[in-house]
């Protein structure tokens, strides 16, 4: 099956973002628009991963969410990959305890390769959120400097999800476990 370990933005922060979006979606026809439904953070892309390795994988990744404390993390501005003027993905930036949050999903990839997702992305972390794609490069410059302002508000990311991708004319995704970031956070310990 094909996984992913990520954070899943709150409703009320997704329909915000949405709103923001929607006086630029028309003037980019040539953007395939990300449904706000499947909006996520990816920390570990892990690629196919066969049934058996499961059960170590949940450990692994229990393991490595418990040592992590909650994260304040907002949305703001904008960007591509590659690049502005020939992107093929448009997203917005993650604002939030940047080395952290880098940090946990080293952990996540980490765990997953030594539970046996061979195919764990071991890149590092560029925090953002996908929110349009196109399969050839596009100039989207003017785009990224007008989402440039966009400051989301604050939400508070508490837990680690499992993605299932279901692959096909709709892209579909599944959870299938939850970790909590537990580690107590300053002032918390005692």
């Amino acid at each position: 099956m094909r996984l992913f370990v990520g954070l899943l933005p709150p409703r009320q922060v997704r329909d915000e973002l949405a709103r923001a979006l929607e006086p630029h979606r028309a003037a980019w026809p040539e953007l395939r628009w990300l449904n706000l439904e499947s909006w996520h953070v990816t920390l570990s892309f892990l690629g196919e991963v066969p049934e058996p390795v499961l059960p170590g994988l949940h450990i692994r990744l229990a393991r490595a969410a418990s040592r992590y404390e909650r994260m304040t993390l907002s949305f703001a501005g904008g960007g591509a990959f590659p690049s502005a003027r020939r992107a093929r993905v448009f997203w917005t930036g993650l604002r939030g305890p940047e080395p952290r949050l880098v940090r946990l999903a080293d952990s996540l990839g980490a765990g997953a390769f030594r539970a046996g997702a061979e195919q764990a992305d071991r890149r590092r972390l560029r925090p953002h959120l996908s929110l349009a794609r196109t399969r050839s490069g596009v100039d989207v410059q003017d785009l990224v400097d007008a989402f440039a302002a966009f400051a989301g508000s604050s939400w508070e990311a508490d837990t680690v999800h499992l993605v299932r991708s279901h692959l096909g004319a709709t892209v579909r995704y599944e959870t299938i476990e939850e970790y909590p970031l537990a580690a107590p956070a300053p002032g918390e310990r005692g």
